[in-house]
């Protein structure tokens, strides 16, 4: 067990000790101050605090205090150097806080400026990912729409083959180039995949476009209209009036809810029928931000795609 350290006895003239706290001083420093300087004037006293401001015990307060009262034997005035040492000493005390402030100010800014930097990361990132995803959705169309000039660079082919045999023509050298396969045998080696939901909204979007073939301002005013609804719902999935749509609208009934197909593919991204056939309702926990990210694709697609539905019509036929 280690020793209990004795705090000193404290001999001080309560005079001096009263105009050193008039200063500004603490009466532990005063006390200290004047104990350790032999209670001759306030100016050594000041000299010492200044020499021990550092100490680690400078504020402790002792326990007992002897109140000495004689009669300092040096004049009672406050010298003008005392208060030149007083002001030294606050001086110093304004500079380290300032000191500190600047070094927390420091440390404030490299906290701004880190998290800026991660900020900006996360924006690079979303951004990045944005970027692929447009990417991906462009060698998408890209693939579709030469697979339907394949489409129909064979068909014509076929189409001109079988001219040719009707009317008695040569026909072009088979040894070279092997005859091509029938519709109906390159229909039956095609793949069996199950049908999506995507797959409706493509079935949906098409049809509505052949259906209106001669009518292209009509098809194409349909799509942006679809696509602004769609587009609403998934950047403010929260905003209710995007998820409600009036049937009766007469806005909406000229550009989508005359049209075959409209209202159906607005209920196979969501939107549900309410309040006796009045509003098409887009409930809030139904909403999929990414399938109605491929809805938008889908009619993107459609408007920019001159091929789009061509391939699935060829296969039909």
């Amino acid at each position: 067990m280690q020793p209990q350290q004795e705090v000193p006895v404290m001999e001080v003239n309560m005079n001096l000790l009263g105009k050193l706290e008039s200063l500004g001083f603490p009466r532990a420093r005063a006390v200290r101050g004047l104990h350790y300087t032999g209670n001759t004037t306030v100016e050594d006293a000041v000299n010492w605090l200044i020499d021990h401001e550092n100490d680690a015990d400078i504020d402790q307060m002792p326990l007992v205090v002897i109140n000495l009262d004689v009669e300092s034997p040096q004049p009672n005035d406050i010298t003008e150097a005392i208060k030149l040492k007083e002001q030294e000493l606050r001086d110093r005390v304004c500079m380290k806080n300032r000191d500190e402030e600047k070094k927390l100010e420091r440390e404030r800014e490299k906290e701004r400026i880190r998290a800026g930097k991660a900020l900006l990361e996360a924006k690079r990132i979303a951004e990045e990912n944005e970027r692929k995803r447009l990417l991906a959705l462009r060698k998408a169309e890209k693939e579709e729409e030469k697979r339907a000039r394949e489409k129909v660079l064979k068909k014509l082919d076929l189409d001109k083959l079988e001219r040719k045999q009707a009317l008695g023509l040569p026909l072009e050298n088979r040894a070279a180039k092997p005859p091509l396969p029938s519709i109906q045998e390159e229909k039956s080696s095609l793949p069996v995949k199950s049908i999506t939901k995507a797959d409706h909204m493509r079935e949906c979007l098409r049809s509505l476009k052949l259906a209106y073939k001669d009518d292209n301002a009509k098809v194409k005013k349909a799509f942006q209209t679809l696509l602004i609804y769609v587009g609403n719902v998934a950047r403010s999935p929260d905003e209710e009036k995007f998820r409600k749509i009036r049937l009766s609208n007469p806005k909406f009934q000229e550009r989508v809810g005359s049209l075959k197909g409209g209202i159906k593919f607005l209920e196979l991204c969501g939107f549900e029928r309410s309040e006796g056939d009045e509003f098409l309702v887009f409930p809030r926990d139904k909403v999929d931000v990414q399938s109605l990210n491929t809805a938008g694709s889908m009619l993107k697609s459609a408007l920019t795609n001159p091929y789009f539905g061509l391939l699935e019509k060829m296969k039909e036929d």
